[in-house]
């Protein structure tokens, strides 16, 4: 007789969604094991149910955030009763990388060449990796076999850590190359650097002191580089965790008044915060001594999207209707002289009583390291939100680096 059921398994669970139509014919037995010579009867369709996350993409759009405006009312912390469900992995059917437009493959070098639909992804896919981490949920066989070739030629702590955790955290491997020892100390350039450590690895992670010195060492790079910093140039990695941390505390970017505190002339993530915001609808603040304003490149580039922005020279004038202080430190090793440092150090300072003249939901951010811009009795306040946005980081970076070698 025919067979009644059929089961059919599949890697992603099964609802509502789209229809998989698959053609399975009757079979017929008699009493022996050979199949029955009576004829087939006509085949029959079977109508299984996929849901929408068994499609291939980047996060489960059951759940679409909805990026909330602030000059409605629209305040207040994200409430996890909308938060998407925690993901036991991320699916990916053998054999069929993901590709997203403009990322998987592409180097990462500047702010620039992202969309609002890319940082959508990239910002959503951090959240469901972030809530795996904190669940302990496995992600280890994301990037399993692939290798992060680190190069890093100026000091780094969060950057090249939180690199390495987030590689390692997907299940791949991390290979770094120290400027003291290598090469480049017999005369090697770093053109040729860049390209023997490309032969070693799948994607290259790379800071350098001098701006704009990528954009050539990469010309002929075969594998993806990602920008860890640039000089005084751009910080894309530190800006994407900067605004993915103001979605996870405030909820929204729309909406607010972000300032900008401190060496805002030598600050690269500032550089690319600035440009990186422009993407949403937000009013711009930047406070700082007069020999270290907010470049006129930075500005012109924020003018041309139609994002207000205005200068200050005191934390004063501005602290009450602030919605997100970035503070930044003044950047001792960028000045050519002691003199001239001490002349703009310590100028802002945040101390607990400046935290009383602020909004009460107001959010304190720093890139760190922190010299002495923000008290340390301040770090039990809940409005600081420095610590969790380097934890951030880390979430941030593995959503890159899966997008970027195409893994999710």
């Amino acid at each position: 007789s025919d067979i009644k059921s059929y089961v059919l398994q599949t890697a992603a669970p099964l609802g509502s969604g789209d229809q998989l139509h698959v053609q399975i014919p009757p079979i017929s037995f008699t009493g022996s094991s050979q199949p029955s010579s009576e004829p087939s009867s006509p085949r029959k369709l079977i109508h299984t149910h996929l849901s929408d996350r068994s499609r291939p993409r980047l996060v489960d759009q059951s759940y679409e955030y909805r990026e909330r405006d602030l000059s409605a009312g629209d305040y207040g912390r994200r409430d996890p009763a909308f938060l998407p469900p925690v993901p036991h992995g991320i699916p990916q059917p053998p054999g069929m990388p993901y590709y997203t437009q403009g990322v998987t493959g592409h180097h990462i070098l500047s702010v620039k060449s992202f969309t609002k639909d890319q940082l959508h992804s990239l910002f959503n896919l951090a959240h469901q990796f972030r809530v795996a981490v904190l669940r302990d949920r496995p992600l280890d066989y994301i990037l399993k076999g692939k290798v992060m070739a680190s190069m890093f030629f100026e000091v780094s702590t969060r950057t090249s850590c939180s690199f390495s955790a987030a590689m390692q955290r997907l299940g791949g491997s991390v290979v770094t190359l120290e400027s003291s020892m290598s090469s480049l100390q017999k005369g090697e350039s770093l053109h040729d650097s860049v390209m023997m450590m490309a032969g070693y690895s799948d994607v290259i992670v790379m800071r350098h002191p001098t701006p704009g010195v990528m954009t050539e060492a990469v010309k002929m790079c075969r594998k993806p580089v990602i920008n860890a910093g640039d000089g005084v140039g751009e910080h894309p990695t530190q800006a994407l965790l900067d605004v993915f941390t103001i979605r996870e505390e405030i909820g929204t970017v729309n909406g607010l008044t972000i300032t900008m505190v401190g060496d805002l002339k030598n600050g690269r993530t500032v550089h690319s915060l600035a440009r990186l915001l422009t993407q949403y609808r937000v009013n711009l603040c930047y406070v700082s001594p007069e020999s270290l304003k907010m470049p006129e490149d930075v500005k012109r580039d924020v003018t041309a999207k139609g994002v207000s922005q205005a200068e200050f020279t005191s934390l004063e004038d501005v602290l009450s209707d602030t919605d997100v202080l970035y503070m930044t430190r003044i950047q001792k090793e960028r000045f050519v002289s002691e003199e001239e440092y001490k002349k703009v150090c310590g100028q802002y300072v945040i101390v607990p009583e400046t935290m009383r003249k602020a909004k009460k939901k107001m959010v304190v951010m720093h890139p760190l390291p922190r010299v002495n811009e923000i008290h340390p009795e301040l770090d039990s306040d809940p409005r600081a939100a420095y610590f969790r946005q380097a934890e951030n980081g880390m979430y941030v970076r593995m959503a890159l680096l899966a997008l970027v070698l195409g893994k999710c």
